[in-house]
């Protein structure tokens, strides 16, 4: 979500081969750090496209994860696909134009502006799966599929207008979203700051902790609360129907519940596990570029762009991680995946 003007430090001062950009910054576009670098992130790019293409690909194949909660899974991935096509893309040229913007006002415009639709839906996505998840493990009853479809649906529409307003807000005059000198950023104007940050990471920040925290809460109160509903064995009986004879009877244990985890419990500790993985990539990978989106135009401060750089392209992989934990965490998935490369093969 390239805010700023932000790009990954090119090069370090050479003697020989320094080039001045029109800012009078001296930098080297190809040296041996700004190649590697550049190629790492060209990498990422690629896998983060793919990976998310696969994942669209196996639920428009596979009839049964055309339902819920698959359909979240699908807007996540076609966010993450448009962060991946889009906007990564025309980062790396940012990179290698060594910070500069030299693709027009225009283009600039329509990037920065993909830019906070992508990483902004791709956010509010991961919010909506845990919110389902969190429904269907502490109110699995009333939670119906019914429901489930209904909410998620809902939640989807909202994830990407909520994000649609707050990526075109700029284009009707919230701000400038193009500067003189090769500059591309984002509105630095402080109101807009405060809602851009706040609609597209805070809010959902608060929403996955507090998420989280209850679903802690209630896979806590569920191990201290359950018991093991048994009929204690009784001591042995004399009954006497005649005089001479005598049997007894011994009352076998009968256990509603076994020591072991239930097939609905196993499922709950792994839909929480994915839900807490998901949610802790979620934060440290964006946590750090919008902290200093929020703070830096309101103390009219600045960070050197390398660490700008490094907090952006930190959000980017996000896009690639999601798929992963989702995946990693669903064995249906991975056997659809088998499936169809198996039969490219």
């Amino acid at each position: 979500m390239a805010y700023p003007n932000t790009s990954v430090l090119t090069a370090n001062v050479s003697s020989t081969t320094d080039a001045f950009d029109s800012g009078g910054n001296i930098y080297r576009p190809f040296s041996v750090f700004s190649v590697l670098t550049l190629t790492l992130l060209a990498m990422l790019v690629v896998a983060t496209f793919v990976w998310n293409l696969l994942v669209l690909v196996t639920i428009l194949r596979v009839r049964t994860f055309h339902r819920v909660p698959h359909n979240l899974v699908a807007s996540m991935a076609i966010s993450d696909v448009m962060v991946a096509a889009l906007v990564m893309p025309l980062s790396l040229v940012h990179e290698l134009n060594g910070r500069l913007w030299k693709l027009g006002r225009v283009l600039c415009q329509v990037w920065i502006s993909f830019d906070v639709l992508c990483c902004t839906a791709s956010i509010w996505n991961v919010t909506a799966i845990a919110l389902d998840r969190y429904w269907s493990i502490t109110r699995h009853l009333q939670y119906t599929l019914k429901t489930r479809k209904k909410i998620s649906n809902v939640m989807i529409a909202l994830t990407w207008l909520l994000s649609s307003i707050i990526s075109l807000s700029p284009l009707f005059g919230w701000g400038r979203t193009y500067s003189e000198g090769m500059k591309c950023q984002m509105s630095q104007e402080p109101s807009y700051t405060i809602f851009s940050t706040f609609g597209a990471f805070y809010l959902p920040l608060c929403v996955v902790l507090f998420v989280y925290w209850k679903i802690y809460k209630a896979a806590k109160f569920r191990i201290g609360s359950r018991k093991t509903n048994t009929i204690t064995p009784m001591a042995e009986v004399k009954e006497e129907t005649r005089p001479q004879m005598v049997f007894t009877v011994r009352h076998a244990t009968v256990t509603f519940q076994t020591d072991g985890d239930t097939w609905r419990e196993q499922k709950e500790k792994k839909a929480a596990l994915m839900v807490g993985i998901l949610i802790g990539v979620f934060v440290l990978c964006w946590i750090p570029f919008f902290i200093t989106e929020l703070i830096v135009p309101l103390c009219s401060c600045d960070i050197p762009p390398i660490w700008k750089s490094i907090f952006l392209w930190l959000g980017y992989s996000n896009s690639f991680f999601n798929p992963l934990i989702y995946t990693a965490f669903n064995k249906n998935y991975n056997n659809a995946l088998r499936n169809l490369f198996s039969r490219q093969r």
